[in-house]
Protein backbone atom coordinates (compact mmCIF):
# COMPACT_ATOMS: atom_id res chain seq x y z
CA UNK A 1 0.00 0.00 0.00
CA UNK A 2 1.33 3.68 -0.80
CA UNK A 3 1.35 6.09 2.14
CA UNK A 4 -2.16 7.49 1.79
CA UNK A 5 -1.05 10.24 4.32
CA UNK A 6 3.14 10.81 3.72
CA UNK A 7 4.83 13.52 5.53
CA UNK A 8 6.23 16.29 4.19
CA UNK A 9 9.31 15.83 4.11
CA UNK A 10 9.20 11.68 3.36
CA UNK A 11 10.11 11.22 -0.68
CA UNK A 12 6.77 11.95 -2.94
CA UNK A 13 6.03 12.56 -6.05
CA UNK A 14 7.27 15.62 -7.27
CA UNK A 15 9.61 16.52 -4.59
CA UNK A 16 12.57 14.73 -6.36
CA UNK A 17 14.28 17.56 -7.74
CA UNK A 18 14.28 16.58 -11.91
CA UNK A 19 15.72 13.22 -10.84
CA UNK A 20 15.00 10.07 -12.43
CA UNK A 21 11.07 8.95 -12.24
CA UNK A 22 9.92 8.02 -9.14
CA UNK A 23 10.73 4.14 -8.08
CA UNK A 24 7.74 2.33 -6.21
CA UNK A 25 9.85 0.09 -3.38
CA UNK A 26 8.22 -2.66 -1.87
CA UNK A 27 9.26 -3.67 1.94
CA UNK A 28 8.47 -6.99 4.00
CA UNK A 29 10.59 -8.42 6.85
CA UNK A 30 9.63 -11.58 9.14
CA UNK A 31 7.67 -14.15 6.85
CA UNK A 32 8.92 -16.71 8.93
CA UNK A 33 8.85 -19.74 6.59
CA UNK A 34 8.50 -22.78 8.64
CA UNK A 35 9.71 -26.67 7.34
CA UNK A 36 6.40 -27.74 6.62
CA UNK A 37 4.71 -24.74 5.15
CA UNK A 38 3.16 -24.89 1.99
CA UNK A 39 3.15 -22.25 -0.42
CA UNK A 40 3.15 -19.65 3.16
CA UNK A 41 3.53 -16.69 0.69
CA UNK A 42 2.76 -17.45 -2.92
CA UNK A 43 0.44 -14.76 -3.20
CA UNK A 44 2.81 -12.37 -2.00
CA UNK A 45 5.27 -12.45 -4.61
CA UNK A 46 2.81 -13.30 -7.33
CA UNK A 47 0.70 -9.77 -6.62
CA UNK A 48 3.41 -7.53 -5.28
CA UNK A 49 4.35 -6.38 -9.19
CA UNK A 50 1.43 -4.78 -9.21
CA UNK A 51 2.23 -2.04 -6.76
CA UNK A 52 5.81 -1.84 -6.51
CA UNK A 53 8.76 -2.15 -9.10
CA UNK A 54 10.92 -3.46 -6.58
CA UNK A 55 11.16 -5.71 -3.51
CA UNK A 56 12.85 -4.98 -0.24
CA UNK A 57 13.45 -8.39 2.20
CA UNK A 58 14.08 -7.42 5.48
CA UNK A 59 15.13 -10.52 7.11
CA UNK A 60 13.58 -12.97 9.04
CA UNK A 61 12.49 -15.32 5.75
CA UNK A 62 12.75 -18.40 7.59
CA UNK A 63 12.14 -19.71 11.25
CA UNK A 64 15.65 -21.49 11.41
CA UNK A 65 17.55 -20.73 8.31
CA UNK A 66 17.11 -24.40 7.40
CA UNK A 67 17.71 -25.47 4.14
CA UNK A 68 14.20 -26.61 3.23
CA UNK A 69 12.70 -23.47 5.21
CA UNK A 70 14.86 -21.57 2.19
CA UNK A 71 13.83 -24.37 -0.85
CA UNK A 72 10.11 -23.86 0.34
CA UNK A 73 10.83 -19.64 0.26
CA UNK A 74 12.24 -20.07 -2.74
CA UNK A 75 9.32 -21.60 -4.37
CA UNK A 76 7.64 -18.51 -3.33
CA UNK A 77 10.05 -16.28 -4.63
CA UNK A 78 9.87 -17.92 -7.87
CA UNK A 79 6.25 -15.61 -8.58
CA UNK A 80 7.84 -12.62 -8.36
CA UNK A 81 8.22 -10.54 -11.60
CA UNK A 82 10.16 -7.48 -9.77
CA UNK A 83 13.86 -7.35 -8.56
CA UNK A 84 14.47 -8.19 -5.02
CA UNK A 85 16.68 -6.92 -2.48
CA UNK A 86 17.08 -8.51 0.93
CA UNK A 87 19.10 -8.74 4.06
CA UNK A 88 19.32 -11.74 6.49
CA UNK A 89 17.77 -11.90 10.41
CA UNK A 90 18.92 -13.37 13.07
CA UNK A 91 16.91 -16.58 12.29
CA UNK A 92 18.64 -17.21 9.47
CA UNK A 93 21.78 -17.99 11.74
CA UNK A 94 20.27 -20.05 14.11
CA UNK A 95 21.56 -22.83 11.99
CA UNK A 96 25.04 -22.35 11.46
CA UNK A 97 24.88 -21.55 7.91
CA UNK A 98 24.25 -18.15 6.62
CA UNK A 99 26.27 -18.13 4.27
CA UNK A 100 24.57 -21.37 2.44
CA UNK A 101 21.11 -19.30 2.94
CA UNK A 102 22.58 -16.34 1.18
CA UNK A 103 23.56 -18.42 -1.42
CA UNK A 104 20.52 -19.94 -2.42
CA UNK A 105 19.09 -17.02 -2.03
CA UNK A 106 21.24 -15.15 -4.76
CA UNK A 107 20.76 -17.98 -6.61
CA UNK A 108 17.03 -17.70 -6.78
CA UNK A 109 17.51 -14.07 -7.87
CA UNK A 110 17.84 -12.18 -4.74
CA UNK A 111 20.64 -9.43 -4.49
CA UNK A 112 22.01 -9.84 -0.84
CA UNK A 113 23.17 -7.13 1.08
CA UNK A 114 26.10 -7.58 3.39
CA UNK A 115 28.73 -4.77 2.98
CA UNK A 116 27.34 -4.99 -1.15
CA UNK A 117 25.00 -2.01 -2.68
CA UNK A 118 23.26 -2.19 -5.65
CA UNK A 119 21.26 0.26 -7.96
CA UNK A 120 17.98 0.01 -9.39
CA UNK A 121 16.42 2.48 -11.97
CA UNK A 122 18.62 5.03 -10.58
CA UNK A 123 17.89 4.20 -6.81
CA UNK A 124 20.91 2.82 -4.43
CA UNK A 125 19.98 0.00 -2.23
CA UNK A 126 22.87 -0.66 0.86
CA UNK A 127 22.57 -1.81 4.33
CA UNK A 128 23.15 -5.86 5.94
CA UNK A 129 21.59 -7.47 9.05
CA UNK A 130 22.47 -4.97 11.79
CA UNK A 131 22.40 -5.52 15.62
CA UNK A 132 21.76 -5.34 18.68
CA UNK A 133 23.12 -2.71 21.96
CA UNK A 134 20.36 -0.33 22.68
CA UNK A 135 19.08 3.24 21.84
CA UNK A 136 20.85 6.48 22.75
CA UNK A 137 22.00 7.21 26.28
CA UNK A 138 21.26 3.25 27.33
CA UNK A 139 22.95 2.14 24.41
CA UNK A 140 25.99 -0.45 25.69
CA UNK A 141 29.50 1.15 25.84
CA UNK A 142 32.41 -0.88 25.33
CA UNK A 143 33.69 -0.90 28.68
CA UNK A 144 34.08 -3.31 31.59
CA UNK A 145 34.59 -6.96 31.08
CA UNK A 146 36.14 -8.75 28.08
CA UNK A 147 33.05 -10.39 26.84
CA UNK A 148 30.98 -7.18 26.58
CA UNK A 149 33.86 -5.56 24.86
CA UNK A 150 33.82 -8.23 22.39
CA UNK A 151 29.95 -7.92 22.00
CA UNK A 152 30.09 -4.65 21.43
CA UNK A 153 32.77 -4.62 18.74
CA UNK A 154 30.22 -6.74 16.79
CA UNK A 155 28.07 -4.60 17.22
CA UNK A 156 30.75 -1.63 15.45
CA UNK A 157 31.89 -4.57 13.06
CA UNK A 158 28.28 -4.50 11.62
CA UNK A 159 27.86 -1.06 11.82
CA UNK A 160 31.07 -0.97 9.30
CA UNK A 161 29.99 -2.96 7.05
CA UNK A 162 26.59 -1.29 6.48
CA UNK A 163 28.83 1.99 5.99
CA UNK A 164 30.68 0.22 3.40
CA UNK A 165 27.97 -0.21 1.75
CA UNK A 166 25.98 2.71 1.90
CA UNK A 167 29.69 4.65 0.95
CA UNK A 168 29.79 2.60 -2.54
CA UNK A 169 26.39 4.33 -4.09
CA UNK A 170 26.56 7.16 -5.84
CA UNK A 171 22.99 7.73 -6.06
CA UNK A 172 21.63 10.86 -4.85
CA UNK A 173 18.37 8.41 -4.11
CA UNK A 174 18.81 5.66 -1.95
CA UNK A 175 17.11 2.78 0.29
CA UNK A 176 18.89 1.44 3.02
CA UNK A 177 17.81 -2.60 4.22
CA UNK A 178 18.57 -3.73 7.81
CA UNK A 179 17.23 -6.29 10.02
CA UNK A 180 17.32 -5.02 13.33
CA UNK A 181 15.88 -1.34 13.77
CA UNK A 182 18.17 1.87 13.91
CA UNK A 183 15.72 4.09 16.36
CA UNK A 184 13.54 3.31 19.22
CA UNK A 185 10.57 4.90 17.64
CA UNK A 186 9.61 1.89 15.46
CA UNK A 187 10.35 -0.88 18.75
CA UNK A 188 7.86 0.81 21.02
CA UNK A 189 5.19 -1.39 21.55
CA UNK A 190 8.04 -4.12 22.42
CA UNK A 191 8.56 -4.44 26.33
CA UNK A 192 10.84 -2.41 27.12
CA UNK A 193 13.21 -4.47 28.38
CA UNK A 194 13.88 -6.14 25.27
CA UNK A 195 14.69 -2.85 23.41
CA UNK A 196 18.06 -3.01 23.55
CA UNK A 197 17.70 -6.60 21.93
CA UNK A 198 15.98 -5.18 19.05
CA UNK A 199 18.42 -2.51 17.27
CA UNK A 200 21.27 -0.19 18.40
CA UNK A 201 21.69 3.69 17.86
CA UNK A 202 24.89 3.10 15.95
CA UNK A 203 22.65 1.80 12.77
CA UNK A 204 21.19 5.29 12.88
CA UNK A 205 24.62 7.03 13.51
CA UNK A 206 26.13 5.41 10.46
CA UNK A 207 22.82 6.07 8.57
CA UNK A 208 22.94 9.94 9.41
CA UNK A 209 26.38 10.44 8.20
CA UNK A 210 24.74 10.50 4.46
CA UNK A 211 22.64 12.88 2.54
CA UNK A 212 22.03 10.55 -0.14
CA UNK A 213 19.46 8.13 2.17
CA UNK A 214 16.07 8.58 1.54
CA UNK A 215 14.09 6.35 3.89
CA UNK A 216 15.01 2.50 5.99
CA UNK A 217 13.21 -0.20 6.57
CA UNK A 218 13.52 -3.27 8.77
CA UNK A 219 11.72 -5.81 10.60
CA UNK A 220 12.71 -7.61 14.07
CA UNK A 221 10.12 -5.94 16.12
CA UNK A 222 6.81 -7.75 15.72
CA UNK A 223 5.07 -5.85 18.09
CA UNK A 224 7.02 -2.01 17.22
CA UNK A 225 5.62 1.06 15.66
CA UNK A 226 5.48 1.44 11.62
CA UNK A 227 7.14 4.27 11.99
CA UNK A 228 9.97 6.83 13.41
CA UNK A 229 12.56 8.78 12.49
CA UNK A 230 16.84 9.17 12.90
CA UNK A 231 18.18 12.17 14.66
CA UNK A 232 18.48 13.96 11.12
CA UNK A 233 14.86 13.32 10.15
CA UNK A 234 15.40 9.95 7.84
CA UNK A 235 12.34 8.40 7.97
CA UNK A 236 12.63 5.15 9.15
CA UNK A 237 10.05 2.03 8.53
CA UNK A 238 9.42 -1.12 10.41
CA UNK A 239 7.84 -3.50 8.11
CA UNK A 240 8.23 -6.59 10.10
CA UNK A 241 4.89 -8.68 8.55
CA UNK A 242 3.18 -8.36 11.96
CA UNK A 243 3.21 -4.66 12.12
CA UNK A 244 1.80 -4.43 8.58
CA UNK A 245 -1.25 -6.65 9.04
CA UNK A 246 -1.88 -4.21 12.01
CA UNK A 247 -1.98 -1.57 8.86
CA UNK A 248 -4.00 -3.25 6.37
CA UNK A 249 -4.36 -6.72 4.58
CA UNK A 250 -1.60 -5.49 2.02
CA UNK A 251 1.77 -7.77 2.87
CA UNK A 252 3.99 -5.53 2.15
CA UNK A 253 4.34 -1.39 2.42
CA UNK A 254 4.96 0.33 -0.58
CA UNK A 255 6.86 3.88 -0.75
CA UNK A 256 7.95 5.94 -3.37
CA UNK A 257 11.50 7.26 -3.85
Amino acid sequence: MTDPNPDPQTPQPGMTGGLAKTLRVAAVGDLHVGESAERPHRELFDRVHEDADVLCLCGDLTNFGKTREVEILIEDIKACRIPMVGVLGNHEHECGQPDEVTRMLCDAGVKMLDGQAYEIEGVGFAGGKGFIGGFGRYMLSSFGESQIKRFVQEAVDDANAIETSIRALRTERSVVLLHYAPVVDTVIGEPPEIHAFLGSSRLAETIDRYDNISLVVHGHAHRGAPEGRTNKGTPVYNVALPVLKTLGETPYRVFEV
